[in-house]
């Protein structure tokens, strides 16, 4: 793998949905080919009041699409007086990098929601689009987190069991794969009450407890 792609892609980001929440989880370790530039990086987004995503990838490519994702669903909401679901947004991006595929933006993201009832997507930098039912990863530690979460994920999880098993799949990937790390974990919780960006020290106590 050359060095750009391993600047592209090296990161662990975790999705898992429940019957009643989605979990949104990443390292915090942004890398610039082995050099560690930063061990404190965002790769969790809020989109909307009840939409957020994960990336993977090039940075500016991720940061210029996040910003595209906020306006236009803000501008939907203007011009229909009502918010965007889960399901359109997704299209709408899918729509975005399909048509982009020949100079093609090297990201891939998770997208989950609670827009009526919580849904979960995984997506490819091309625009391929997964409807995922339980749990998904991306990024360059997947291998490790996804291990994670065959053995342990259960259907009737609720919130805080979630909660641990993204925090255990992320840290699985950190202490096995080079390019993942960084000082702790993002969690974002997605429920009909809308998004919850826990904060480090609630991070951490479920650190503790997973």
């Amino acid at each position: 793998m050359s060095e750009m792609n391993i600047q592209k892609t090296g990161t662990t980001t975790v999705g898992i949905r429940t019957k009643d929440c989605v979990i949104l989880a990443a390292d915090q370790k942004a890398t610039m080919g082995y050099f560690a530039i930063e061990l404190n990086s965002q790769k969790v987004y809020k989109l909307t009041d009840k939409i957020g995503m994960t990336i993977a990838g090039g940075s500016g490519d991720a940061q210029t699409l996040v910003r595209f994702l906020r306006s236009q669903a803000k501008l939907f909401e203007v011009e229909r007086d009502n918010s965007i679901t889960t399901k359109a947004l997704v299209t709408f991006i899918a729509n975005i990098l399909s048509g982009n595929r020949y100079y093609p933006f090297m990201v891939q993201f998770i997208i989950g929601g609670h827009t009526g009832t919580p849904q979960l997507f995984s997506m490819d930098a091309v625009g391929g689009m997964s409807d995922v039912d339980d749990y998904t990863v991306t990024g360059s530690g997947s291998e490790f987190a996804m291990g994670v979460l065959d053995t342990q994920y259960l259907s009737t999880m609720k919130k805080d069991d979630a909660i641990k098993l993204a925090i255990r799949a992320v840290t699985a990937a950190k202490k096995r794969d080079v390019m993942s790390g960084g000082h702790s974990i993002t969690i974002m919780v997605i429920d009909s009450n809308g998004i919850q960006e826990l904060n480090k020290k609630d991070v951490e106590k479920f650190i503790t407890a997973a």
